[in-house]
């Protein structure tokens, strides 16, 4: 029986590595390797490795060698369960000035915070939550164990920050990650406005704190509903529209942790209402309108 003929011999043995190709006129020649990266190489790019880029939205840190016109930002998120309690060590003038914002408009502030666990991590950029304020480490201080925020003016008007001073507590709360648990609620970091103490009222080892906020946030809580009260994540109790005020309670445990019940009557707390009711809100106000023009 007469051998195959070479050119069988060569396509049986392409059939069985498929990553050899038929030289014309006879015999085998390897292809050339497909990246592993890249699931559909093109044919004018076959000998080029390319690389795909990382996924576009990720709760993690950014690598730094992409470029902006890269990559979609992606806006910080965390759960109202406070990390530590820090001090604040500055509150005032950046040390170094940035050389930006014209105009004649205040300047931004520094706020440095000593932390004792949220150095390990932390990186240049990452976003903290400070008393429920979504802010950016702009500077570490290992020896001194600080990290510095810069706050906008902007921040300043919404928020209860500008009042703080050297030693008072805020809570602290680094942003979510992939791997992190939800314990609490959506929380983003971007305060609604303020609110102002109006009572304290003890029920056994736990302590009913009662809250007067504007309409503007009072009309998006419920009862049973959350509320990110200084970056915590708390449980309203009950809601009166027409008193101007809401309340919710403090176990024991939370009390110990978070600065709250260190604070007076009187005192002002940054308020968060839960996204969804604004995202609630929202869709009925563009469906009365859309109801209310059909019928005129």
């Amino acid at each position: 029986m007469a051998p195959p003929p070479a050119t069988a011999t060569a396509a049986a043995a392409a059939a069985v590595r498929p990553h050899l190709l038929l030289r014309r006129g006879g015999g085998l020649l390897p292809s050339p390797p497909c990246p592993a990266t890249l699931p559909f190489a093109s044919r004018g790019a076959a000998a080029r490795r390319l690389r795909l880029p990382p996924p576009r939205f990720s709760l993690s840190t950014v690598p730094k060698s992409l470029s902006a016109a890269s990559h979609v930002p992606v806006r910080s998120l965390f759960t109202g369960i406070v990390e530590e309690v820090g001090r604040v060590r500055r509150l005032g003038p950046p040390l170094a000035p940035s050389g930006g914002g014209g105009g004649g408009e205040a300047p931004g502030l520094d706020l440095e915070v000593e932390t004792k666990s949220l150095l390990a991590g932390t990186q240049l950029g990452d976003s903290v939550a400070v008393d429920g304020t979504c802010l950016t480490v702009a500077a570490i201080d290992p020896a001194a164990s600080t990290l510095t925020f810069g706050v906008a003016p902007e921040t300043l008007r919404r928020t209860s920050l500008g009042e703080r001073a050297p030693g008072d507590g805020v809570n602290l709360e680094r942003a979510l990650t992939p791997s992190s648990r939800m314990g609490g609620h959506f929380v983003q970091g971007h305060v609604d406005g303020t609110g102002e103490i109006a009572a304290f009222r003890p029920d056994g080892d736990s302590l009913w704190v009662t809250v007067r906020a504007p309409p503007e946030i009072l009309r998006l809580l419920v009862p049973k509903g959350f509320v990110a009260v200084d970056g915590t994540s708390l449980t309203v109790v009950s809601v009166d529209d027409q008193g101007g005020w809401f309340d919710f309670m403090l176990v024991r445990y939370t009390q110990d942790n978070i600065v709250l019940p260190t604070k007076k009557v009187g005192d002002k707390v940054n308020l968060e209402a839960d996204i969804l009711g604004k995202y609630v809100e929202k869709l009925l106000a563009g469906r009365v309108e859309a109801m209310v023009k059909a019928d005129s």
